[in-house]
């Protein structure tokens, strides 16, 4: 964690423990900051037997031996504990970096009793230095002994070049009953929507049918982590997992047909939702929190798409670092999107304030309120195609030297 936080910063939310998941910290030491900074860099979540599980991982296919371990133990649905490990992604490592995770969780299973694939792990750092077995080792035996602790913890201990904490929380009434949910994140860097980018932990009491539980995280995925993005790059470690301890006592949700299952899959997705704007607000060296919104596209994946092209843009990201209301850098990057558009039917805007429509600059155009909404913390672009009903929303951040000074720097 870094020690200045990010203009953008949101601060940590009260959140509750949840019935069935004890949370625990630890220092494995695997990178010197770990000890320059006196932090832990290993995570324990312990959880209530019968606990559902989902899932959704990273495609990047140089992707580590956590996520390779974790897409085929998330099919038995269920979990017993948690494992997140900091300053070592353990990927590009061959079979030492697989022997590393078995043995983290051979390890943690027979401190429970439980099967070994209802051990979850993920790693984030450095890629190509292979997990320590002994620090690893070492570690876990120190969190099974520690005392538990909070989410804000927990939510420190997992991150790398996160300048805060994140977290969310919801609740949501279910069966009669009111069930919660409390999630933390780490990213910063490394994120372009391909799943789910970056780490996040989702945990609720509700109780709910496995399969069910990832229908929903799917479906949430796909309109809140999928549709962020700091650099365009997709992270070897990608990983969100969603618990459910069942704890609250509701009758089990098998399907949208049951109960109360509306309001958790809302819930679900607020949460999601929060944690993905968390983690533009903390990107890498951002100054800027951008919402780019379009409508009028012959679907809402090609909205998506589009609205990806402009915030994926160097070109859009450091003229809105800048301060410079260059509606032209967002034609640039609709048109090279590769999906369908008429020119003439183009509108731009930004802050609510078009700059051009249908194709053509306006005669009235007053770039002053533009320039006045550039130099905020939240900005907003525009894009109408005029060709269709699709929409979508995407979320970014500018581009500065901060970025580039925090990734020259990396691996020291």
């Amino acid at each position: 964690m870094s020690d200045t936080s990010s203009p953008l910063a949101q601060p940590f939310p009260a959140m509750p423990p949840i019935a069935g998941v004890t949370l625990r910290v630890a220092r494995a030491g695997y990178k010197d900051w770990a000890k320059e900074h006196d932090r832990c860099d290993l995570t324990y979540a312990e959880l209530a037997e019968g606990t559902a599980v989902a899932g959704v991982f990273t495609r990047n296919v140089c992707c580590s031996s956590e996520v390779e371990l974790g897409r085929d133990n998330i099919k038995q649905g269920r979990a017993r504990a948690l494992v997140v490990n900091a300053g070592n992604s353990n990927a590009f490592t061959g079979y030492r970096g697989r022997e590393a995770v078995e043995a983290i969780m051979g390890q943690v299973a027979g401190a429970l009793g439980c099967p070994q694939e209802q051990v979850f792990v993920s790693s984030t750092g450095v890629i190509g230095v292979p997990l320590p077995k002994d620090k690893a080792q070492a570690g876990i035996k120190a969190a099974l002994l520690a005392d538990a602790c909070g989410w804000e913890d927990a939510a420190n201990t997992i991150g790398t070049t996160d300048t805060f904490a994140k977290g969310a929380m919801a609740t949501a009434v279910v069966d009669g009953k009111t069930i919660t949910l409390c999630a933390i994140i780490k990213g910063s860097g490394m994120i372009a929507p391909d799943m789910a980018t970056m780490l996040g932990y989702i945990f609720t009491d509700c109780a709910v049918a496995p399969a069910f539980l990832q229908q929903l995280l799917s479906a949430a995925n796909k309109n809140t982590f999928n549709c962020i993005t700091v650099d365009s790059d997709t992270s070897t470690s990608d990983s969100v997992l969603a618990f459910a301890t069942g704890a609250a006592g509701n009758a089990v949700l098998g399907s949208f047909d049951s109960p109360g299952a509306d309001a958790f899959a809302a819930a679900l997705h607020d949460v999601c939702r929060q944690l993905a704007h968390l983690v533009v607000r903390d990107g890498e060296g951002a100054q800027k929190f951008i919402a780019v919104s379009v409508t009028g596209a012959v679907s809402d994946e090609s909205a998506r798409v589009i609205g990806l092209a402009v915030a994926n843009s160097p070109l859009v990201k450091t003229a809105i670092a800048g301060e410079d209301a260059n509606w032209g850098r967002v034609v640039m990057a609709v048109g090279k999107a590769g999906e369908p558009a008429d020119r003439d039917r183009l509108s731009i805007g930004f802050g609510g304030t078009w700059c051009a429509r249908e194709g053509q600059p306006l005669a009235d155009y007053d770039e002053a309120p533009v320039a006045a909404h550039l130099q905020g913390r939240d900005i907003s672009i525009e894009v109408d195609l005029g060709i269709g009903e699709g929409r979508a929303t995407v979320w970014t951040c500018d581009l500065t030297h901060g970025y580039i000074s925090i990734n020259a720097d990396y691996r020291s």
